[in-house]
Formats: structure tokens, C-alpha cells, sequence
């Protein structure tokens, strides 16, 4: 017969052995390493929308004022009043400072805001902030230039959106999320799985009911810092009741609302879980109850993952309908996995009559949960990389390396841990030693009796009694201690299984920050949409030959232009007008119009004026960005007969 879990009410130094505390200031020195990586690692989240176009091109300069300003992005963005603003050169605002329009077309997701009129040459700064559609803040700024480039007093924010304390706060909230939640689905299924009779285990209880009161804490947390995080940046706005609104108008914050009322109901499945079926007696209706909390607690958990899924990574990109169940799965074979690792541990440590039976099912449940981790984690990595390159020459990829990385050495350790539950099944190890735990516990309470037992003390001495009985339970515990402890099989599980928790820790860091990074697949595209609206190097002058044939008498001849330096920004055209018989030919009129057709620019015209007999040049041409230029030349040989001829030629 095994022995039972020590007293509820056993007095503190009974059931607090010196080995536990140094497991726990160990466990305690993980997490406080792991969240000073955070602190160093994660900076400013880079979410999963990123900008990919906007018109005007960042650096571009343009002839005439435009419009409105549009930003393209690589997926759906949530933005408010003051998402987008232009500033002038003096800092002032150049737009009508209204809400920004949305300008959707197909797959394409685009805002507008619209310009006041008659805007003066100079330098125009855009800054712009939003929400992603998992979740996270992105933000930005770039100039262009009307006319020509000027000083500005506008200064770029050097910051992004979701930094600062704020930023720093929130990431904590997030990591303690992910571990509350990990703590409380894995112990309660470790001990609805393996291990019933944990049910009454104190260890157990408490580590279950601070895995939920972290949970709920960090969900409030979030909650309250999700308007600063998104908005503001300042730790004051947190309790303002206009943002909070606002917060629950949005995915995210519904999401989190909907996670509080699970943990409602989760609070209910501990109490009868701690509760009733702990003092159940009778087999079958313990086996009836088992079955009830089983799917009970299976739908609160997948119903907490799926608070998750709804409004992060898996609810944007590709296949979301996909995505989302496959990262509940995943969230839920984690949970079980690293969960009941931690249970395991403590129940090693705090819990001498753990049986082997328990310790053999576990082994199996994180076997499982390995395959679906697998399963899982080869598809989301596929959705979230996509290419060899993005695995290799992206921050998302390189994190996501390290994860693989250190699941394997988890693997690794975890196969160490099955042989000791091996020879622990061969040998009867943690059975031998709970029962030899009890029956030292037995020879000692009756060694106590011979001694003086508190019924000995007599009860004219009470303060007699006590004492005795605080002895008595001191030796029992020590004792059963000493003979935990010179089990080697037993050691070695223990070990080995700290050994694994220790890398859980550093693997549950390395996700909490991938979730706050910006997928590989969605970077490259980003990269690849903005390559043209960078500077190009000079590829030189553009030079040209366009015949034309107006249809007069002596209506046909041949325009030479050169486009000098012939890249963007600021160019000087000189156009030649030649003849049939080669010589220079005098025409009363010659236009010229730039259009870039890829880009839904132009015509830009320019109007050349004569130096000399059939000689002209423009100075000033702006070209704004690089790319395919039609050049279209207008012309005139008489007050009736003119012609367009055009040709594409890539400036820049």
C-alpha cells in the first residue's frame, strides 16, 4: 500500500524539505534569466502587416502637389483618426485630418488620406501608425518632395509603434500568459491522465491554481495595456476608460474578454476537480466524474487556445481557416506536454507517493504531444517562412531555427527521462519507495508512541502534546526523504526531468518573441514590393532617336533626345530636330510627357524651350522614381499637321 500525500494542515517545517525550496529558487532563477532575455531580445514589436507601396514613394520628388497619399499594405490593418498624417516643411499638418479612407481593391489593402490644395514646394513627411490583423502595432514614416527637396523641422520617430515601458510590460504579460496557461491545462491533465490521486496532493493543487491566477492576471494586464501598447505609448492611459472601450471594439479585445470568461468557468472545473472528485471514493462514480471533467476541461482548454488563435498569426495570412485549428492543437499539445513536464516535477520533489504507473502514462501523453508538435509545427513553419531563403536570411527564420534547435534538445532530454521511467517500471522504483516511505513513516510513528506520544503527554499538558507531534511529523517526513532520495532511479528521473523543464522555460521565450515578430514569408514580400522605391544607382545618360512623320509637306523627320544624368530626381533634356537630309529643322512647337503605366504615374509633362534652330532643351525634369518610362514627344510642323511619338526606356 502506497503512501498518502503529507497533510493539508502538516506544519511547515514537516513539509517544506530543503531540497523542494532549492528546486524552486532554480525554477524562480529560470524564469527571472528568461525575462531578461525578453527585456534584451524582443525590443519593439515588428508585426506580421508590414507597408509595402505608397503614393508618393518614399524619397520621390513630384512636380505637382498631389492629391491624397495612400499607403499599401501586405495585409489587413486596423486604423483610426490620426492613423495617417502629412506634415509640411514646418511641421504643420498638410492633410484634411480626417479619418483615413479606405481604398480596397481586390486583394490589395490600401488608406488614403486626402491633401488641402495649392501645398508649396518643399520636403513632406508622412507618418503613419496602425494595428495588424493579429494583433500587433506597426508604424512608420517617410518623406517626398513637391517641386524639389527643402529643410524640414519634422524629425522621423526614431521609436515603433508598441515600445517603451509599455511594450516591455506587455511582453511580460504575453510570456506569463502563455505560462499560466501551460501550468494550468498540463497539471490538470496530468493529474485527470496520469495521476488521479494527485487530486489531493497540496504541491499539485497549488500549482494549478497559480497557474490560472497567472493567467488571469496577465489577460487583465493585457487588457488594460492593450490602448497605451496600440496607441499612446504612456503607462497612464491604461486606465482610461475611453481607450478600454475602444480596446473591446476591437478583435484583440474581444479575444481577451472571451479568455476571462473561460477562466470564469475554468475556475469552477478546479474547484470541483480539488474538490469533489479528490474526496471521491466510490470507483465508478469517480470514473463517471473523470470522464465529465475530461471533456469539460478539453473544451475550456481548446476554447482558452482558441482566444489565441482568433486574433493572432493564425487569423491573417494564408489558410486561416486552416491556421487556427491547427494552432489550438498546437497550443493545446504544448500545454500538455511542458504542463505536465512541470507537474511531474513538482510531484517528483513534493509528492513521495507518485507511482511508476503515473510516471508511464505521462511518458506516453508527452510522446503524443510530441508528434502533433511536429505535425503542427512543419505547418505553421511552412505558412509563416515559405522559402529556404526566409528560414535563412530573416529574423523569423533565424528565432525559428533556434526554436527547432532547442525542441530538440528538449527531445533529447525527454528520451533520457523515458529510459529512467524504464528502469523505474522494471524496478518498481518510485512504488518501492513510496510504500518503503510509508512503512518508515509507520515505525516511526510507533518509535514516537514508545517515546512519548501526544496521547502519552496526558491531556493535563497540551503545549506537551503538541510539541511531540510537531517532532513526530518532522522525523516521518525526514525520513521519508532520506528514502526518496537513495532511490538512483528515482534521482535520475528527477534530474532529468528538471533538466527538461529548464529548456521549457528558454523554448517558451523563444516562441513569445516569434509571436511578436514579423513572419519571413510576409517580409520578403514586403522586401520585394518596396525594391523600386529605393534609390537606384545612376545608370547615365538616356539617349533616344524617335522618327516622326506629321503628314505635312515636310512633315518627316527625327527627334535625338538626351535625359541627363538620366535618374531620378532633378534631369536636364537637350532634343535635336533633324531633317530628312539630316540638317536641323526649325518647328514652331515640341512637347514631352514622362509616364510610368506600372505605377499608375503621369504623364508628367515637360515643355522645352529653343535655344537655337532645331534645338531644345527642359530643364528641371523631375523623374520620381525608377522603373519603365514611356517618353511620348510631341511635334509641331505647321499650325495643322503635328504628331506623338513614344517609346519605353528605364530610367534609373
Amino acid at each position: 500500500m502506497t503512501a498518502t500525500a503529507p497533510p493539508l494542515g502538516s506544519s511547515p517545517s514537516a513539509s517544506a524539505p530543503r531540497r523542494p525550496l532549492a528546486v524552486a529558487g532554480l525554477l524562480a532563477a529560470l524564469f527571472g534569466l528568461v525575462f531578461g532575455l525578453l527585456l534584451a531580445v524582443a525590443g519593439p514589436a515588428s508585426a506580421h502587416a508590414a507597408l509595402t507601396g505608397s503614393d508618393p514613394q518614399d524619397g520621390a520628388v513630384v512636380a505637382a502637389a498631389p492629391k491624397a497619399v495612400t499607403l499599401t499594405f501586405s495585409e489587413q490593418v486596423a486604423m483610426g483618426e490620426g492613423s495617417i498624417r502629412v506634415l509640411d516643411p514646418a511641421g504643420k499638418r498638410a492633410d484634411t485630418e480626417e479619418a483615413p479612407r479606405d481604398l480596397h481593391s481586390g486583394s490589395t489593402v490600401k488608406y488614403g488620406v486626402s491633401l488641402h490644395a495649392g501645398l508649396p514646394d518643399g520636403t513632406y513627411t508622412v507618418a503613419w501608425q496602425a494595428v495588424s490583423a493579429d494583433s500587433h502595432p506597426v508604424s512608420g514614416a517617410f518623406t517626398f518632395s513637391i517641386g524639389a527637396p527643402s529643410e524640414t523641422t519634422v524629425a522621423l520617430p526614431d521609436n515603433e509603434a508598441g515600445g517603451g515601458l509599455v511594450g516591455t510590460l506587455y511582453g511580460i504579460a504575453r510570456y506569463a500568459a502563455y505560462a499560466g496557461f501551460i501550468v494550468l491545462v498540463g497539471g490538470a491533465a496530468f493529474v485527470l491522465a496520469c495521476w488521479q490521486r494527485g487530486a489531493g496532493s497540496r504541491p499539485l493543487q497549488r500549482l494549478v491554481v497559480r497557474g490560472w491566477m497567472t493567467l488571469t492576471a496577465a489577460t487583465i494586464a493585457m487588457l488594460l495595456l492593450r490602448s497605451p501598447y496600440t496607441g499612446s505609448g504612456k503607462l497612464g492611459d491604461a486606465f482610461d476608460l475611453d481607450g478600454l472601450k475602444a480596446v473591446l471594439d476591437t478583435k484583440p479585445g474581444a479575444a481577451l474578454v472571451s479568455r476571462l470568461l473561460l477562466l470564469g468557468a475554468s475556475a469552477l472545473f478546479i474547484a470541483v476537480l480539488f474538490g469533489a472528485y479528490a474526496k471521491r471514493e466510490d470507483e465508478r462514480e469517480k470514473k463517471d466524474l473523470t470522464f465529465g471533467l475530461a471533456i469539460g476541461g478539453a473544451v475550456i482548454a481548446a476554447g482558452i487556445a482558441g482566444t489565441w488563435a482568433l486574433a493572432e498569426h493564425a487569423s491573417t495570412g494564408i489558410q486561416p481557416g486552416i491556421a487556427m485549428p491547427v494552432d489550438v492543437l498546437h497550443l493545446l499539445a504544448v500545454a500538455a506536454w511542458l504542463g505536465g513536464l512541470t507537474a511531474l516535477l513538482i510531484a517528483l520533489y513534493r509528492t513521495p507517493d507518485i507511482t511508476a504507473a503515473a510516471v508511464r502514462r505521462f511518458s506516453r501523453i508527452a510522446f503524443i504531444s510530441v508528434l502533433v508538435l511536429t505535425a503542427t509545427g512543419i505547418y505553421q513553419s511552412w505558412r509563416q517562412v515559405g522559402s529556404w531563403s526566409a528560414l535563412t536570411g530573416t529574423g523569423y527564420g533565424q528565432l525559428l531555427l533556434v526554436k527547432v534547435g532547442l525542441v530538440a534538445v528538449l527531445v533529447g532530454v525527454a528520451g533520457i527521462s523515458r529510459r529512467w521511467t524504464a528502469r523505474l517500471a522494471t524496478g518498481g522504483g518510485v512504488d518501492a519507495s513510496a510504500a518503503a516511505a510509508g512503512t518508515a513513516g509507520a515505525d516511526e510513528e510507533e518509535e514516537a508512541t514508545d517515546a512519548g506520544t501526544p496521547a502519552a503527554a496526558g491531556p493535563e499538558n497540551p503545549a506537551r502534546a503538541a510539541q511531540l507531534a510537531r517532532q513526530q511529523a518532522a522525523v516521518a517526513t525526514a525520513e521519508k526523504k532520506r528514502i526518496r532520495d537513495a532511490d538512483p532511479d528515482r534521482s535520475g528521473l528527477r534530474r532529468s526531468v528538471l533538466a527538461e523543464v529548464g529548456v521549457a522555460v528558454a523554448l517558451l521565450a523563444v516562441t513569445t518573441i516569434l509571436t511578436s515578430t514579423e513572419p519571413g514569408r510576409t517580409e520578403e514580400e514586403a522586401a520585394r514590393t518596396s525594391a523600386p522605391a529605393a534609390a537606384p544607382a545612376a545608370s547615365g545618360p538616356v539617349n533616344l532617336t524617335l522618327p516622326f512623320d506629321t503628314g505635312g509637306a515636310n512633315g518627316k523627320g527625327t527627334v535625338r533626345m538626351d535625359l541627363d544624368p538620366g535618374h531620378t530626381g532633378v534631369n536636364v533634356v537637350h532634343l535635336w530636330i533633324d531633317g530628312i537630309d539630316g540638317k536641323a529643322m526649325d518647328v514652331p512647337e515640341v512637347k514631352l510627357a514622362f509616364t510610368l503605366k506600372s505605377k499608375d504615374i503621369g504623364p508628367l509633362p515637360a515643355v522645352p524651350v529653343r535655344l537655337t534652330e532645331g534645338h531644345w532643351t527642359s530643364t528641371g525634369v523631375q523623374i520620381p522614381i525608377a522603373g519603365n518610362w514611356n517618353v511620348a514627344v510631341t511635334v509641331r510642323t505647321s499650325d495643322i499637321d503635328q504628331t506623338t511619338v513614344d517609346k519605353n526606356v528605364k530610367i534609373g
